[in-house]
């Protein structure tokens, strides 16, 4: 071995590995749930556009039948008989 064990230097040494070591590992998962979450919330979003996008011509359809003049002759005539 390189050092004694029982030496406080070696000790230091080893409690400064020990946490350097569970920080690295520490910040790695982080990092790993992050980037599993940011492509979940890709999908989320390009799910969310395409839905918006089907509302959106919805919309469109509903107000060309609702500013239709023909309809609302219709209703007009409708409501007078």
């Amino acid at each position: 071995m390189f050092f004694d064990v029982d030496s406080p230097f070696a000790m230091v040494v080893l409690i400064v590995l020990i946490g350097v070591g569970a920080g690295v590992i520490n910040n790695y998962l982080k990092l790993k749930s992050k980037q599993s979450d940011t492509s979940a919330d890709a999908e989320d979003l390009a799910r969310l556009k395409d839905e918006v996008s089907l509302l959106k011509e919805r919309v469109r359809v509903l107000e060309q039948i609702t500013t239709d003049k023909d309809r609302r002759l219709s209703d007009e005539i409708s409501r007078l008989a």
